[in-house]
């Protein structure tokens, strides 16, 4: 039952559409699936981290590093922005051509979102309020809660990369149909609304600095 609500939990918290949403869809749609799943891979596994430190209650880590925590928020911000220059500069596909993505470029969208998911550290606070409504962690005979805790992060992985299989699966499915101008202005979009999740969040870090 744990490993079910944590599952839950986990695909819940990934399917918002934010900037790691748009960056899953425009890459599915300009480089496939392949593309667009690691792009979610990479926010399941900073997801699955960020659970392990709120099952084991880290929420005074992020409060004793408050400079730390604004640092990397700016940093994540302005990382959004330059990924939305690279996505206005891309050109997709042409329609039901594949663009094979190597092993490099794969490995590189999955460090670009899992480095921007890790750039939250607040997040580790939103997975304590969750896991604390689950109630108390039961400990094994011999008096762990790893096994609990195992079952969390687990349950947390599984559901986040169940929604960003979904989202890309159907993303990469629709391209062949998609004409290449509406691709190109999809791309636009994206760069746009990941430009301002960027600028938001490097505002929000400089003025909690300035504070």
């Amino acid at each position: 039952m744990l490993f079910v609500q944590s599952m839950a939990i986990g695909l819940f918290i990934a399917m918002p559409v934010g900037p790691i949403g748009m960056l899953c869809i425009q890459r599915s749609l300009t480089r496939g699936f392949r593309s667009g799943f690691a792009t979610g891979i990479g926010a399941a596994c900073a997801d699955g981290i960020y659970g392990l430190l709120g099952a084991l209650g880290f929420a005074g880590m992020v409060a004793a590093l408050p400079t730390l925590s604004v640092a990397l928020k700016i940093g994540g911000g302005l990382f959004l922005v330059w990924l939305a220059w690279g996505i206005a500069r891309e050109s997709p596909a042409a329609p039901g051509v594949s663009q094979g993505a190597s092993r490099t470029s794969v490995a590189r969208d999955f460090l670009t979102t899992f480095g921007l998911t890790l750039s939250n550290p607040m997040t580790i606070l939103s997975f304590i309020g969750i896991f604390a409504a689950l109630g108390p962690l039961s400990a094994s005979p011999d008096g762990s809660q790893w096994p609990a805790v195992s079952l969390m992060v687990s349950g947390v992985l599984v559901g986040s990369a169940a929604w960003w299989l979904l989202l890309s699966t159907a993303t990469s499915t629709l391209r062949k149909a998609i004409p290449i101008s509406w691709m190109r202005g999809f791309s636009r979009i994206s760069a746009l609304v990941v430009a301002v999740f960027g600028c938001i969040q490097t505002v929000s870090g400089v003025s909690s600095l300035l504070q």
